[in-house]
């Protein structure tokens, strides 16, 4: 096994991955369609379009390493060559570098990221001891490590390292290039081809800039501490790594709280057919500790809690084995506090207590605040690499769904409207403000989110609406709007806090709920499911096939719903289980899927839906069960708010 890119960087994280990636008997949770998690965050947009910077570029196709070497060692020769995806080995590293610029003894790297920087100013990297900060140190020692391996593969030449990346503070001069980067199926594999011809506004000014970090890579270079335990030069370092993927041998690193997002865990269904799990044999190497202590709830499951460190280095793993002193515990003047919240996740972890805490009193008082009809609503949105349209700049939001429920206070549940727009190339988020307006100006009913990232958007379309060259004529009918309903950023010279600003249902379930079945997490998606198996008012009520029925639930999307089905040990399965398949409907058509993803669970999938939409050549019936897939996830996230707000009235009404 070669030492690559990507191996070097996941090393960074944990030597002792490069054991576990090796060897196939090991389960490993990342496995996933990277061409659609590479289109979703606009990678192959972005190298696509730095190419275009380089107009006598040669392409090393071949994915056989060998004649890739070969192939960038002949163009080599060339006294001045520009080479995508130059292929360099050395010992046994292997590269792919995206952009190699050769200009007599000089070679310049440009390594090419779907991240975004304000201006070309490489200071911004670093922390203010000069050592890179946490968002960039993995792009940053990738560069480094592909400048360690052309300096000793290629002696005789100068090495620049760059990173190419967008840069936020350039605009987009001309409309049309985010639609020129298509997404093809050939021979059985996914292609980006440029569409049409690319303008001179369209590469003038470079919304992408090459940033020179050689001064990074010499501190990189030069320093001993590189994380996780990993105290060495640069150069022990690579060698050491590229040994134990060469002879297969097993590096211990250092446990800690990056333990607790290890891939290398076994799921139920891992188990069953026969698979390890990397993390529980770490812990047994080093601590002694029996594998079977990770089938409760653990230190790494305790939420929001930043000491988790050092219960790991006093051996401590097992969540019931903290006292009252660990935790620390300070109560709030209103509702639990974080600390009364995870000392009670230790508390019912020690009782083997698996009971939900709900204060009902607590939970009274907040929502006998609230006014109604209840508004729940939820924005599928995502950042693009190239801007839709002129004057605007690269990662600007965008805001393409929504989905809207009320809750009347007779209980009557309605799905009252949506919005979609995935149009190619069209910049959605006037006519999403717009919905949004016409929705939910009908009365004066309180309107409920589900964490920040609603108001977070609005937000930012405030500033697209302040900042536009060419602002829409209702522009100030909109920003009102959503001042309304919002309120004003951290650290904003314009503060404000509307009269309808948007109620974070994330928020009351933290100051007075609990169930010790999500794990410790507050997601939606876990929260859902806890609370349906525990009320008896929603099971009985979403038991019957009323959503979606004349005489039930108006719902947009789907037909005489059952939300409630059991699994085989008894509980209620998760409603976004039961979410339908794509293409389900039409199996008789033969329709050419390009992902083999046919199911929408999360907001990940939703954006990858929308970019899939944005860039590939597909169907349109395909297209239309993307649409139809999308609509139905959403709803259903508006549905979840209004079910875990029925459960808790259901609750008050017994006290």
């Amino acid at each position: 096994m070669r030492l690559t890119k990507s191996r070097f960087i996941t090393a960074l994280t944990c030597p002792t991955k490069l054991f576990y990636m090796a060897d196939n008997n090991y389960a490993n949770q990342s496995v996933e369609d990277t061409f659609l998690v590479a289109l979703a965050e606009g990678g192959f947009q972005v190298g696509e379009l730095a190419k275009q910077y380089f107009p006598d570029g040669v392409n090393i196709a071949t994915l056989d390493v060998t004649k890739a070497v070969n192939q960038t060692s002949e163009l080599l020769k060339k006294e001045n060559i520009t080479i995508f995806e130059a292929a360099i080995k050395y010992e046994n590293c292997f590269i792919r570098i995206d952009i190699l610029e050769k200009k007599g003894h000089l070679i310049k790297i440009h390594e090419v990221k779907a991240k975004s920087v304000d201006g070309n100013q490489p200071s911004q990297f670093l922390k203010r001891d000069g050592a890179p900060n946490s968002i960039w140190k993995k792009y940053l020692y990738d560069v480094a490590f592909q400048k360690w391996v052309c300096s000793r593969a290629l002696p005789g030449h100068s090495i620049a390292a760059n990173l190419m990346l967008a840069d936020k503070s350039k605009r987009l001069a001309a409309s049309g290039l985010n639609q020129k980067f298509r997404v093809h199926e050939i021979n059985g594999q996914k292609k980006v081809q440029v569409e049409g011809n690319i303008l001179k506004a369209h590469l003038n000014p470079k919304i992408l800039t090459s940033v020179n970090v050689d001064n990074i890579c010499t501190g990189i270079f030069t320093a001993t501490d590189h994380g996780l335990g990993v105290e060495e030069p640069f150069d022990q370092m690579v060698r050491r790594f590229s040994s134990a993927c060469e002879h297969g041998q097993l590096i211990q690193s250092q446990l800690g709280t990056h333990c607790g997002q290890c891939e290398f865990v076994c799921t139920k269904d891992n188990k069953l057919i026969g698979k390890q799990d990397g993390r529980s044999e770490c812990f047994n190497r080093i601590l002694g500790v029996d594998p079977s202590i990770f089938e409760k709830p653990t230190v790494f499951d305790l939420w929001n809690f930043r000491g988790k460190q050092k219960f790991i280095d006093d051996g401590i793993i097992s969540l019931s084995d903290l006292t009252e002193e660990d935790i620390n515990v300070s109560s709030a003047a209103y509702g639990l506090s974080n600390s009364e919240r995870q000392w009670l996740q230790v508390q019912k972890a020690k009782d083997n207590d698996d009971t939900e805490y709900l204060d009902l009193n607590g939970l009274k008082q907040e929502m006998d605040s609230w006014v109604y009809p209840l508004h729940f609503i939820d924005f599928e949105t995502t950042m693009v690499a190239i801007p839709f349209g002129a004057n605007r700049a690269p990662y600007e939001g965008i805001a393409f769904q929504f989905s809207h429920h009320t809750l009347d206070r007779d209980g009557t549940v309605r799905h009252a409207g949506e919005f979609l727009n995935v149009e190619p190339g069209y910049f959605p988020n006037y006519d999403f403000v717009r919905a949004l307006k016409k929705e939910l100006s009908q009365d004066d009913g309180s309107i409920f989110k589900y964490s920040n990232h609603e108001n977070t958007y609005l937000n930012l379309i405030i500033k697209q609406l302040q900042t536009d060259a060419k602002p829409p004529h209702d522009a100030k009918d909109l920003t009102a709007f959503i001042k309304s309903i919002t309120q004003s950023p951290k650290k904003s010279e314009d503060v404000w806090l509307g009269e309808r600003a948007m109620i974070d249902l994330l928020e009351v379930v933290k100051k007075f709920y609990f169930d010790p079945r999500t794990n410790g997490s507050n997601s939606i998606k876990y929260v859902l499911p806890s609370i349906l198996n525990r009320s008896d008012f929603l099971q009985s009520k979403y038991s019957k096939p009323i959503y979606g029925s004349a005489k039930g639930i108006p719902s947009k999307n789907f037909k005489h719903q059952t939300w409630i089905k059991r699994s085989d040990d008894g509980f209620v399965s998760d409603p976004y289980g039961l979410l339908p398949k794509l293409f389900e409907e039409h199996l008789e058509q033969q329709v050419v899927l390009l992902s083999q993803d046919n199911e929408l669970k999360n907001g990940g999938a939703a954006l990858m839906a929308y970019a899939r939409m944005q860039f590939e050549v597909m169907s349109d019936y395909e297209r239309e069960e993307l649409k139809r897939a999308l609509l139905k996830y959403c709803e259903l996230d508006t549905l979840a708010m209004v079910m875990i707000v029925e459960a808790w009235i259901d609750k008050l009404k017994w006290m």
